[in-house]
């Protein structure tokens, strides 16, 4: 019998999301970003949080129209096509284009809640966030509401050890929350959790690798091959797109 490939698969419309073994998806991690473009950097940092927080599934949502992104964004058919092919492989890996095919700005409190309505009941959600964008969390629409919705894992790299977790919060939802089994863990009164946790540091950016395109310099070992191809023949960043 011809063994079949592993790759990640689209969940636009679907309800379930399969796991590794082919079952029902219970514990997802929803990993949103830009990905212009996708790197080594998001791979790593998705696959670690993967394994240390027991994960079934990490689901990568490409945003198309960001609120907090001023400057313009390569199409994002061309966002999408990359990190489908930067997740080819890895079975604990998908990708969602929920952002991409709903109109209007990507807020994560409506990807959470559409999630919440396609998804089983019992689906536990993990929402994967750096510390810097956890930093401006006070700006997201919505965002003492987006608690109540799944946990929260914030990753950051060494030599951040995450002391006094609760004055990362903004000061309105410190109440909502206490220390929880350890003091690297919050609770919220809702039940869920908030984790913070130490990711290999890899120094590795997206804008950088835009202006190494932009430059003509080489950007091997900083995205997957397929990815590198793909920005080679798009001429992806050489343009205005190379801007910071």
């Amino acid at each position: 019998m011809r063994k079949r490939s592993a790759r990640a698969t689209d969940t636009g419309q679907r309800t379930t999301i399969r796991n590794q073994r082919g079952g029902a998806a219970r514990r997802i991690g929803i990993f949103g970003g830009t990905y212009d473009p996708i790197h080594i950097g998001h791979l790593r940092s998705a696959e670690e949080a993967r394994e240390r927080l027991g994960l079934d599934v990490v689901l990568f949502i490409p945003t198309a129209d960001p609120p907090h992104k001023a400057r313009r964004l390569a199409p994002a058919a061309h966002r999408l096509a990359m990190v489908r092919l930067a997740l080819a492989g890895n079975a604990g890996f998908r990708v969602s284009p929920i952002e991409i095919e709903r109109a209007g700005r990507s807020y994560t409190i409506d990807t959470l809640r559409a999630l919440r309505e396609r998804l089983p009941p019992d689906t536990a959600l993990t929402l994967l966030i750096g510390l810097d964008a956890f930093r401006d969390i006070g700006t997201w629409k919505d965002y003492r509401t987006l608690f109540s919705l799944a946990d929260l894992a914030v990753w950051s790299r060494p030599p951040h050890d995450f002391a006094a977790p609760l004055d990362l919060l903004p000061v309105a939802a410190r109440g909502d929350f206490c220390y929880g089994r350890n003091d690297k863990t919050l609770r919220h009164r809702t039940g869920t959790h908030i984790r913070f946790v130490t990711v290999t540091a890899l120094d590795i950016s997206a804008s950088a690798i835009r202006q190494r395109l932009l430059r003509g310099q080489s950007i091997r070992y900083l995205v997957p091959p397929t990815v590198e191809r793909y920005l080679r023949r798009h001429r992806l960043y050489v343009g205005r797109h190379g801007e910071s």
